[in-house]
């Protein structure tokens, strides 16, 4: 067996996940090795093609949606988003991350396009879950692993708008609303719903034939049951394949809503390495590719962040790695975790793509160790 499918196997025997999927590419070299079950009654087992939430694996593939319209004159990286998200005109900021939510300045400048792309628009989740700011700003975020909780996008706009900003915009580097807001955003330039604009720009552009906000019923039988850890160890169903993807949800989040597969993640991933063509007809300009990779973040915004980054940098959607932390860790690595336990990377330098695709929840930021043994199997491989 190869080192990568003990790897697998190692974690499905001991009861981690029932089942998990990896791939390995280097150039036109690609290993995949499926392991497992999709779900804990053997009902059928992992298969290249089975269907996964990615979760936050939506995050890079919605920034290059918007860098598409970025490419087509439609947007400006330093426009201010409130020209199509008025809601967000003339924001409020806590005087302090920890103030409280009537304790507010007015924000220095507007949100710009650049800021939702780098994650500093000022909304999001930073390191210290506690503070007044972070829970007003999670009770307007609903969703998550539970897409059909959230209210559609103009009420979740509305929602979001009334909680002031943690930073003035541009300050700080803050987790996952930025994403969402970049969803909002491509919906309302185009006014259309985002769906319908991702998979038109982006999707089949790049073949991601099976990547989408929903799972129809002829595709069900290679969709995963999804799982979350219990204190005792077990795993309990927080998703069936009937269940929250089994149509299109009110808002479909840009931040995590999408279900895809080992070899769509591919098609991605080798889209951005190369330079935004796919078979000779460009998807992204070479330059909306090199600002996505290249990470934006000082090395305060980096430090702030780490308990997300673990210390890299962030691009556009996702993780640039700057230092080699660890043995997988290369400078200019792209790519990023899902809470669903799912992970995707690409290294530019080399054209290397590493990805793991998991049906059991993530339990915090913390990488599993399920993650990094991947990591480290990849690096070696």
């Amino acid at each position: 067996m190869s080192a990568l499918r003990t790897t697998l196997r190692r974690h499905v025997d001991d009861g981690t996940v029932p089942g998990a999927v990896a791939l390995v590419a280097r150039g036109d070299g690609v290993e995949v090795v499926a392991v497992g079950h999709v779900d804990t009654d053997g009902t059928a087992p992992m298969a290249r093609d089975t269907l996964f939430r990615i979760a936050s694996l939506t995050k890079p593939v919605v920034a290059a949606a918007v860098l598409t319209l970025v490419d087509d004159g439609l947007l400006g990286l330093d426009d201010p988003v409130d020209a199509w998200l008025p809601e967000l005109a003339k924001p409020m900021v806590l005087r302090t991350p920890s103030a409280a939510l009537d304790d507010v300045v007015p924000a220095e400048r507007a949100i710009t396009v650049e800021d939702l792309l780098s994650s500093r628009a000022g909304w999001g989740f930073p390191s210290d879950f506690s503070l007044p700011g972070v829970q007003a700003l999670f009770a307007a975020h609903q969703g998550g692993l539970e897409p059909r909780r959230a209210p559609e996008p103009d009420a979740w706009l509305a929602g979001l708008a009334r909680v002031p900003l943690l930073y003035q915009p541009g300050a700080a580097w803050l987790y996952n609303t930025c994403s969402d807001l970049q969803g909002v955003l491509i919906a309302r330039v185009t006014g259309r719903p985002l769906p319908d604009v991702l998979a038109e720009r982006l999707l089949e552009p790049v073949g991601m034939k099976d990547t989408a906000f929903e799972v129809p019923p002829a595709k069900r039988d290679r969709f995963t049951t999804l799982y979350t850890p219990t204190p005792e160890g077990t795993l309990e169903v927080a998703d069936s394949p009937d269940g929250q993807w089994s149509s299109v949800p009110p808002f479909p989040s840009g931040a995590g809503g999408l279900v895809s597969t080992a070899d769509d993640w591919l098609a991605f991933a080798r889209m951005l390495l190369a330079e935004g063509a796919v078979d000779g007809r460009r998807v992204l300009s070479a330059a909306a590719v090199r600002r996505m990779t290249t990470d934006r973040l000082t090395a305060g915004q980096r430090e702030a962040g780490r308990l997300f980054l673990l210390g890299q940098g962030w691009g556009y959607g996702a993780q640039v790695d700057v230092d080699r932390s660890e043995p997988w860790n290369v400078p200019g690595r792209y790519g990023w975790v899902g809470g669903s336990g799912t992970s995707a990377h690409l290294v530019p330098a080399d054209g290397t793509t590493a990805i793991l695709l998991t049906q059991v929840a993530m339990t915090g930021p913390d990488p599993t160790p399920l993650m990094r043994a991947f990591w480290r199997c990849a690096a070696d491989v």
